[in-house]
């Protein structure tokens, strides 16, 4: 599509200022010299790590968007607690929910093998979801780089900003303008992420017995989906129990998310929201677009995603490049202080 392209043309000649989506300082080019290996690197650990958990390259996305939704994309996810931060991984969306902390921590270490204090956690972060799409079936694209890493988190702001898996379509809206994304086209093309990946019944659940406290399920659920979910999350079950974000092609990145919701399959409330919203009529042609042509898909996806990779990032000075995704570099000791100690 020749106006998605031009769209990403122009995201590469505006100006990149903190709190802002502008485009400036971060570069496809920016570990050419300093780490030309940075992006198959990574992508040989998700590789390696596809074999035993095929559910790793959508966790991996997932902590791209949930580190990028609260205070820009800085890598603030991936702190552990401290007597001075307050984690991030204890918010309500990620607590006992974010995964693939160890797998970064992975990265990270072979990183600081082959490029010491180069590459920052919240490249890192970017560069696997892009990996992770294409290594499911997805498009490809080129990763602005060149963000370094927060030396504070916000719990608080986790809290506030990232969306529920419970929200309408309006309070949906409301989180993608809060971070300054788009309130259609960006929502609809991330909500794409959900072709791959599972969810738990504690996020679904309310949608299978209580929907908005009715004491009955969900009107807009399909009901052989809904008889299948209530055997696998019956009342009082294992709320930790994982099922298929999309039942079709469960670990592919392709369109079938917008079918799925067409036909109400939508496992999550904010997935069927998009199409099962009355008067929503600019989502839903999105979504019947999206499902007719996978090629729109995948070019919207590429531009929602380079727009949420520029929220508000820390570049030159700013920051650090932390040695230890885990731990900001003034809490690091010792002459091990460069080695991941928990790998």
């Amino acid at each position: 599509m020749h106006l998605s392209k031009a769209i990403v043309a122009a995201f590469f000649s505006v100006v990149l200022l903190r709190g802002t989506l502008a485009y400036g300082q971060l570069t496809p080019t920016f570990y050419d010299q300093t780490c030309p290996n940075v992006s198959s690197i990574i992508r040989n650990v998700i590789t390696e790590t596809l074999v035993s958990d095929p559910r790793i390259g959508a966790s991996l996305i997932r902590l791209h968007f949930h580190d990028c939704f609260v205070n820009g994309c800085d890598g603030s996810l991936l702190l552990d607690n401290t007597d001075t931060i307050v984690s991030e991984k204890e918010a309500g969306g990620n607590n006992n929910s974010a995964r693939g902390f160890e797998v970064v921590d992975t990265m990270k270490a072979l990183l600081e093998s082959a490029c010491p204090a180069t590459v920052s956690c919240a490249d890192i972060l970017t560069i696997a979801a892009e990996e992770s799409v294409v290594l499911a079936g997805g498009p490809n694209w080129t990763v602005p780089l060149g963000r370094r890493d927060s030396t504070t988190a916000s719990r608080d702001a986790a809290n506030a900003f990232l969306p529920a898996p419970s929200l309408t379509l309006d309070q949906l809206r409301e989180s993608f303008t809060n971070v300054s994304l788009n309130n259609n086209s960006d929502l609809v093309a991330l909500s794409g992420a959900h072709t791959f990946g599972r969810a738990k019944c504690s996020t679904l659940d309310f949608r299978l017995y209580d929907f908005n406290s009715t004491g009955a399920p969900d009107p807009s659920l399909d009901t052989t989906l809904l008889a299948a979910l209530q055997e696998l999350c019956p009342p009082g079950g294992n709320r930790s129990v994982i099922t298929d974000l999309d039942p079709t092609t469960p670990d592919v990145f392709d369109s079938n998310y917008y079918s799925n919701l067409q036909g109400n399959r939508g496992l999550l409330q904010t997935d069927q929201e998009l199409f099962s919203t009355p008067g929503a009529d600019d989502v839903i042609a999105l979504v019947n677009a999206f499902s007719a042509n996978q090629t729109a898909f995948f070019e919207s996806f590429v531009e929602s995603m380079i727009r949420m990779g520029n929220l508000s990032p820390l570049t030159g000075t700013e920051g650090e490049i932390r040695l230890n995704c885990r731990v900001v570099n003034a809490n690091l000791a010792g002459p091990d202080s460069m080695l991941v100690s928990s790998i």
